[in-house]
């Protein structure tokens, strides 16, 4: 008597559909707790001939200056929304409706899933599993996970990623001596990190990271990195 196949692909398939499925809790669940491995951008530059400078550093040795300033120049309501910013989101949308420079309306914790998650492009795909992982990290990591994980994945120059490796990149000192200016200015730089320089910027850096730096002062009296600073 010849058994049928048809049960065992159903097997294979679902167990497919599954594993598919844990996948992304598994990899949340582990980065929770382990610094997470290099990005798929890190490795694309690396084989591109770029190297690597990634030195994770936990937040309580980057100064809080720097999560000031992020805060302030990235998304200033990082400890209110939950992983989505919708004003921005529509001011973006507003924005790019008219013909204007295309503006994006991600929050740090969007950033941070697609960076250690997933790769580098607009695609709609990539934009639907990048609000999955929002979801999930928001969920189980909280926002001093989220910010501590953004600040040692972001690009600060080519094949600089996180703030140890861009502050003895850009200064020449370590994440946690960051003055408030030094800070303004790596956060002013994020939006092109591989155009403008924090250590000897032009004028567009300088009058950018001037913003950043007053803007600080508003972050730290409304209490708006109070989600993160203890």
């Amino acid at each position: 008597m010849i058994k049928s196949k048809k049960p065992r692909r159903r097997r294979f398939w679902l167990t497919l559909i599954l594993v598919l499925a844990l996948f992304p809790f598994v990899g949340v669940a582990l980065f929770a707790i382990v610094p997470p491995t290099p990005t798929i951008l890190m490795l694309r530059q690396v084989v591109r001939g770029e190297g690597l400078d990634y030195q994770w550093r936990g937040l309580n040795d980057i100064s809080p200056n720097l999560v000031n300033a992020v805060i302030a120049s990235e998304d200033a309501r990082f400890c209110s929304h939950n992983g989505f910013d919708m004003d921005a989101i529509q001011k973006a949308l507003d924005h790019n409706a008219d013909g204007g420079r295309m503006r994006g309306g991600s929050t740090i914790s969007q950033q941070t899933a697609k960076n250690v998650f997933l790769w580098p492009s607009r695609d709609w795909v990539r934009k639907g599993l990048e609000a999955g992982y929002t979801v999930l990290i928001e969920t189980f990591w909280g926002k001093r996970r989220i910010m501590e994980v953004y600040l040692n994945v972001v690009e600060w120059a080519p094949g600089v990623y996180g703030a140890q490796a861009a502050s003895q990149h850009w200064f020449n000192k370590n994440a946690r001596d960051l003055t408030p200016r030094e800070a303004a200015r790596l956060a002013a730089i994020l939006p092109a990190p591989r155009r403008y320089q924090a250590a000897d910027p032009g004028p567009y850096v300088r009058r950018r990271g001037a913003r950043v730096q007053a803007a600080m002062g508003t972050v730290r009296g409304q209490g708006l990195s109070a989600c993160v600073l203890r």
